[in-house]
């Protein structure tokens, strides 16, 4: 389903211990606007009810049902956007273009600034 760089897992390592959420996994979600384009959030979370875990990379990553044909076959990766500016990315097949992240909402300790990258670290 979902597929974590070792870049990306390492990144959220570190995030997860900043932000004092080693035992949470990693929400991801996706919502598609009037365009078509996907829109993506991730943050540091419980896995409530139906949620889906899956794990890549030693990551547990935490999705809700109604995403998860939004999020078949992402690869979420950490890389060097422009110099000196890192930020997570996400490389979906559902979707032509690649997007950066920001924070979930109603998640807790999240990656992310508003202005599409993410602020963990780095």
């Amino acid at each position: 389903m979902i597929t974590v760089t070792p870049s990306a897992a390492n990144q959220i390592r570190i995030a997860a211990t900043q932000a004092d959420s080693d035992e949470m996994g990693l929400r991801i979600a996706a919502r598609r606007d009037a365009s078509g384009a996907i829109h993506y959030a991730m943050g540091f979370d419980e896995a409530r009810g139906d949620d889906r875990v899956v794990t890549s990379e030693g990551i547990a990553l935490v999705v809700s049902p109604g995403e998860t044909d939004l999020l078949d076959g992402l690869t979420l990766d950490y890389v060097e956007y422009e110099q000196g500016d890192f930020r997570f990315i996400f490389i979906n097949p559902n979707e032509a273009a690649v997007a950066s992240a920001e924070p979930a909402p109603g998640t807790s300790g999240g990656c992310g600034s508003g202005s599409g990258g993410c602020g963990c670290g780095g």
